[in-house]
């Protein structure tokens, strides 16, 4: 069923190609009262930071970096000295940053990235975190204990807060990677060797990156993490008789709606479907060769549709009365997006070429994509046991 069609409009095509192996990002900006001082750009590797650029800062403070875009979110840093500005980059955007040294860690603008814009949220909230935490610690009232336990409530507070609007909000985005590995001094906030709940975040994002970012060796990383942890957490319950986890329990990350109007005029949505499988279809009927897949989809559709299959078609051609005789007579959910190409949903879902597919669990979850399967069918039939 892997068909990949070229578009009939370069116009069309061009939206979805966008982090290509050769293709460039670029970080520019100013960082002022900093005459002089080696700006390092260094990038934020599994080993730990590599320093890939630098630049001697003039009078205006003004910089700016190029360097190769990667497939998949790659986390970087601003550095003078001790001061560090954290940046992710997911495609060939130009991201603008503005600040002053020495307080650039903590007073800085940044546009073009709304990754980078939820960092800078998350850095803010972890230095904050941190200096309750030292208050907390230098508070004479308080006993060695009692300083243990009214940290560990800040931390526990810290933790809902970020799990429930971000991470879990939106798994796949690179600041909900970057918030997994936030400290307290030397302590991991999140420690999945600590925290049964710790370990069903760490998979939440892995989970999500496996889909978006297939073969990604960060997405395998916490993988790796969220398993050890989990041998951890059972030796040490073992220890105490207590309950064993689950592993098959940990995939806790939702699918990104989408709300759209099907071909009635009826606003329809994802979520809705829970309890059935839905191949989630991200289609243009002016493609060539958009019959041979729908006939595959129909033979699909007809074969598991009473067992519970879903078909959820998402439709970004330019010209929506195409698109509503296209799909009159199909069985399954066909919904249009107006935005065409631009669609904000083929960024979310890190749609780099259509037609591409998504295999949606009967709790709403996200399974596997396309590239990751070799017999849809096999997979469909796994999912509605």
């Amino acid at each position: 069923m892997r068909h990949i069609y070229s578009l009939p409009m370069l116009l069309l095509l061009l939206p979805l190609i966008t982090a290509c192996t050769g293709k460039k990002f670029h970080l520019e900006g100013n960082i002022t009262d900093a005459k002089d001082s080696l700006l390092y750009l260094e990038h934020m590797s599994l080993d730990g930071p590599v320093a890939i650029d630098s630049v001697k800062l003039p009078d205006d403070g003004a910089f700016s970096f190029s360097e190769e875009a990667g497939e998949a979110p790659e986390f970087y840093r601003l550095r003078i000295a001790s001061s560090i500005i954290n940046l992710s980059i997911d495609s060939t955007e130009t991201v603008t940053v503005k600040a002053s040294y020495p307080t650039m860690a903590s007073q800085y603008e940044v546009k073009g990235s709304d990754n980078c814009q939820k960092i800078k949220e998350l850095s803010i909230m972890q230095m904050q975190l941190l200096s309750r935490a030292i208050a907390v610690n230098h508070d004479e009232r308080l006993g060695v204990r009692q300083v243990e336990d009214s940290v560990q409530v800040l931390v526990d507070q810290y933790k809902e807060v970020v799990r429930n609007n971000y991470i879990f909000k939106e798994p796949q985005k690179a600041y909900s990677y970057f918030a997994l590995f936030q400290a307290l001094g030397s302590r991991l906030i999140f420690n999945p060797r600590e925290s049964d709940m710790d370990i069903r975040t760490f998979a939440a994002v892995a989970t999500a990156w496996d889909t978006y970012y297939p073969g990604a060796v960060r997405g395998e990383n916490l993988h790796n993490i969220a398993i050890e942890g989990l041998k951890v957490l059972r030796a040490n319950m073992n220890r105490r008789n207590g309950p064993a986890i689950d592993l098959d329990k940990l995939e806790v990350t939702g699918v990104i709606d989408v709300p759209l109007l099907d071909n009635k005029g009826v606003k329809r949505s994802l979520r809705e479907l829970n309890g059935k499988v839905v191949l989630l279809d991200f289609h243009a009927f002016s493609m060539s060769g958009s019959t041979e897949r729908i006939m595959m989809l129909r033979d699909l559709y007809n074969k598991y549709h009473a067992q519970g299959l879903e078909i959820y078609q998402v439709s970004v051609d330019p010209d929506e009365h195409f698109w509503k005789t296209q799909t009159a007579a199909l069985p399954w959910i066909n919904v249009y997006d107006p935005n065409g190409p631009s669609s904000t949903y083929l960024q979310r879902y890190n749609v780099q070429q259509i037609p591409t597919f998504f295999l949606i669990d009967r709790n709403n979850i996200l399974y596997k994509r396309d590239i990751q399967m070799k017999d849809p069918g096999a997979e469909i039939e796994k999912l509605l046991k």
